[in-house]
């Protein structure tokens, strides 16, 4: 299994709306599709502040990391919020979600950001399983790690 980490590219979209369409199901929602088009767009958009890492496995995208870097009232520097991560249902368990988070982390420490943060459903045990293992819960499913 060869692992690839990168940023979004174009060509990534259709691969990305299938894997988003299983996110928003995980998480009973739906969404208009100009709010699906809108975040597209600011993915690939450099001067926008959402980004999106894609995880490949052997060529096929697998899972995706898309965050966000604001102002912070609580440090100095910018801090990263982690919006939306998933995994395909074939991909989870093999480390991807860990992998993923990772690097991240190694893109905010590179970047200088102090912090890196994310939210959770309070049931999603699967997650949380993997998230306790970086950070301490703040009582608001809220995941907040020093970077620096």
């Amino acid at each position: 299994m060869t692992i690839e980490i990168r940023d979004a590219q174009p060509a990534d979209e259709a691969a990305w709306r299938r894997l988003w369409k299983g996110y928003l199901t995980f998480y009973k929602v739906d969404l208009p599709e100009e709010v699906t088009n809108h975040t597209w767009a600011r993915i690939l958009d450099p001067s926008s502040r959402v980004a999106m890492r894609v995880a490949l496995v052997d060529g096929q995208m697998a899972g995706f990391a898309i965050h966000h870097f604001h102002d912070s009232t609580w440090a100095l520097s910018h801090e990263c919020y982690l919006e939306d991560l998933y995994l395909g249902e074939t991909f989870r368990g093999k480390g991807l979600g860990r992998a993923l988070i990772d690097d991240l982390i190694a893109l905010a420490k590179q970047k200088g950001w102090s912090r890196l943060y994310w939210h959770t459903d309070r049931d999603n045990a699967t997650a949380r399983k993997l998230y306790d293992t970086y950070a301490k819960e703040d009582g608001h499913v809220r995941y907040r790690m020093a970077l620096a």
